[in-house]
């Protein structure tokens, strides 16, 4: 159950969770459903996917079964997300060869928030990241799909941010994602066709709307 509390006068809600594969769907539901309740619609799609992949983390790498605590704070213009593990071990984003289902969880986290970062804790640390809650939804979500692509690519010296080189870059980049999260989706067990026709859903809901 979640803990209600303030820091310094902001919001705070605690979420305490056991990490398994079966609770991560219970935190994301049970957080969005708090986030709904504090008037953050826009930033609900950010949410579900860093919560989902930090707390996929700690079932990963810190253990299954093994205690641990997620932290929604609204800082004024920006949600915090905090998950709180018992490992000392702090994670850094590495590159994943294109055959590899793991390893571009931090490189998804970063492309989706404003900011990010680990902190050691007395009980073992802590990754947290900072979402924009009043940015405008369109602009944002093109300005989130380029730092994503960005982060994706992770090949070192990029290619300049301007003409056709760049462009090409991020084509062929938006491709291999696009690739890489129908390998993602059927490793989960779900058809990605399915996640194909929900996109393209959500995709002309969001045109239409703008």
């Amino acid at each position: 159950m979640p803990i209600s509390e303030t820091s310094d006068g902001r919001p705070r809600c605690v979420f305490p969770f056991k990490a398994a594969p079966a609770e991560v769907g219970l935190l994301r539901n049970a957080a969005v459903r708090q986030l709904a309740r504090w008037g953050m619609p826009a930033v609900l799609d950010e949410a579900e996917v860093v919560i989902t992949e930090l707390a996929t983390n700690v079932v990963k790498h810190v253990g299954d079964g093994s205690a641990a605590t997620l932290v929604l704070e609204w800082r004024s213009e920006r949600l915090r997300l905090e998950v709180h593990d018992t490992s000392p071990a702090l994670p850094a984003p590495r590159k994943a060869d294109c055959f590899e289902e793991c390893g571009r969880g931090l490189h998804l986290v970063a492309g989706l928030t404003a900011d990010w970062g680990v902190v050691p804790t007395v009980a073992g640390k802590a990754v947290w990241c900072e979402v924009p809650i009043n940015s405008g939804t369109g602009c944002r979500r093109i300005e989130r799909a380029v730092g994503l692509l960005e982060a994706y690519q992770n090949t070192g010296a990029a290619p300049e941010r301007q003409g056709r080189s760049w462009e090409a870059s991020l084509e062929e980049a938006a491709v291999e994602l696009i690739a890489g999260l129908l390998h993602w989706s059927a490793a989960r067990g779900h058809d990605p066709d399915d996640f194909l026709d929900r996109a393209q859903t959500s995709y002309e809901a969001a045109a239409e709307a703008a």
